[in-house]
């Protein structure tokens, strides 16, 4: 495919200026008003070694703002990003809404290196491009603006621009012997090249591909595509608000009650035996040997290389602090972080509700355990209102993706829900409010999430239905005694360690 592209396409230079000075306030213009739309832009360049990828971003981003934009060189891993999932350096890299990130490479680049020196198979290459697709398809349906150019030259033309670097004296360090090496192996790149835009040229994030051999011709290719593109959404973003103007207008229909709706939804919580309990002293002898045995196991998950991520979700006043400090008090602090989940600040609110949550995942080696969790998508928004149909619908899969990442990154991955029956919550609720050194705990909002019960209890079902995996399973905590529960909830983590040990 890529070898029947006219690469001599060329222009001069008096036509580049020309068709610049028409350009560059286009963009600038629609930067700007997609940064009042709230748009978040990613625009990532690929290609062969010395194809002008550099060259290009500058010559892009001279138009714009450059308090809207940040750009980021994809290099080698660091240490830091070797021990955490793939994705994780580029989720953490994702711009806010109104922004534009750009990538000099991407999380396509180890994929295409693997596959064109020959270090990869095609099963791994195929579920490696799946996890990049089923990535920005969740950016996409979250309103980011994906737009990939691949600049392609040569092998001559390759050839001839790293003579020309090394004959420089101020830019002979640039060109590396392995540089030369893709010189000479330039047919597997191109065939790995190939296969990456074959597999990944999607509705979503469609490839532009760029005859870069001339620089004027490759500018304007790449800066009259962006300013289409950005104009296309821009015209998008219009009509979607003039429709939404135009609904609130319209009177909403009066939908009658369905009388004697029956439910015949599966249920999880209803099976759950709260009768469960624990003597002071088995609880103490327990307690005790458990806590002796996490304390080794966390000392070999470091020795080992092994993250372990652990989600707490749960009724409030259901146990989930009593817990979390039973299970981490043998461990040693500098290997672990707990990591309280409130209502998302405005940084936050600003980008998909995934990023919050990668940014906290563990290193390889050290535990990372989220007091309330990615799962508030499905519970709270759902049942507030925060969030629309569609997106908590679509969110048990990105978060079952999410979790099978880090599960094929090598973590432990285990997600509790700390379960209590009304009476119980209401008994800790009056308790709460009876201890001065406890009042704290207890809110106004808590006494409102306690009148949509039902509502949280259907939605619990469905999470948990929807989304306890084998490689990410939800464990189900009696909690009404809270010695029981923080013994179940420490010996299945020392469990599922010592399985992962064997």
């Amino acid at each position: 495919m890529l070898e029947k592209i006219n690469l001599s396409k060329k222009m001069s230079k008096k036509e580049c200026k020309v068709l610049m000075e028409q350009l560059e306030p286009q963009l600038s213009l629609l930067q700007r008003k997609l940064k009042d739309y709230k748009v978040p832009v990613v625009i990532l360049f690929e290609g062969f070694g010395s194809s002008g990828k550099g060259t290009m971003i500058n010559e892009l981003i001279q138009p714009m703002d450059p308090r809207g934009f940040k750009v980021y060189t994809i290099q080698k891993p660091s240490e830091e990003e070797k021990m955490r999932p793939y994705l994780w350096r580029f989720w953490t890299k994702l711009p806010e809404n109104g922004r534009i990130h750009l990538f000099d490479r991407s999380w396509y680049t180890k994929i295409v290196e693997e596959r064109a020196e020959k270090r990869k198979n095609r099963e791994k290459t195929e579920n490696a491009y799946n996890d990049v697709l089923n990535f920005e398809q969740e950016l996409a349906r979250d309103g980011m603006l994906i737009i990939k150019f691949f600049l392609h030259i040569s092998k001559k033309e390759q050839k001839k621009r790293f003579q020309a670097l090394e004959d420089n004296k101020e830019t002979s360090w640039r060109v590396t012997e392995e540089d030369k090496k893709h010189n000479k192996a330039y047919d597997d790149w191109q065939e790995a090249f190939e296969e990456m835009i074959q597999k990944t040229d999607t509705s979503f994030g469609r490839w532009t591909i760029v005859e870069a051999t001339d620089r004027e011709y490759a500018k304007i290719k790449i800066i009259s595509t962006v300013v289409d593109i950005f104009a296309d959404r821009l015209a998008k973003e219009e009509a979607k608000e003039a429709k939404q103007a135009k609904e609130k207008t319209m009177p909403v229909p009066e939908i009658a009650e369905e009388a004697g709706k029956i439910s015949f939804g599966s249920s999880v919580l209803d099976a759950v035996d709260l009768s469960k309990s624990l003597t002071k002293s088995v609880y103490k002898k327990e307690l005790a040997d458990l806590q002796k045995r996490m304390a080794l196991l966390h000392s070999e998950l470091y020795r080992r290389r092994i993250p372990v991520v652990i989600g707490f979700e749960g009724w409030d006043a259901g146990g989930k602090g009593g817990a979390i400090h039973r299970l981490t008090k043998t461990m040693d602090p500098r290997g672990y972080e707990v990591i309280p989940t409130a209502a998302p600040n405005d940084i936050e609110k600003a980008h998909h509700y995934l990023w919050r949550f990668w940014n906290h995942m563990p290193k390889a080696g050290h535990v990372a355990i989220f007091d309330r969790t990615w799962y508030g998508r499905v519970m709270v928004e759902r049942i507030e209102g925060f969030c629309t149909e569609d997106e908590w619908r679509r969110a048990y899969n990105e978060i079952n993706r999410m979790e099978a990442q880090l599960a094929d990154a090598g973590a432990i991955v285990l997600k509790f829900w700390l379960h209590i029956d009304k009476a119980e919550q209401k008994k800790r609720f009056e308790e709460r409010m009876e201890n001065p050194n406890k009042q704290w705990k207890i809110t106004d909002e808590d006494w409102r999430n306690r009148e949509k019960w039902d509502e949280y209890t259907k939605a619990v079902d469905e999470m948990i239905l929807r989304t306890s995996t084998t490689y990410a399973p939800w464990i189900v905590v009696e909690g009404n005694d809270k010695l029981y529960a923080r013994i179940k909830v420490l010996r299945t983590v020392v469990e599922a360690i010592e399985k992962r040990l064997k």
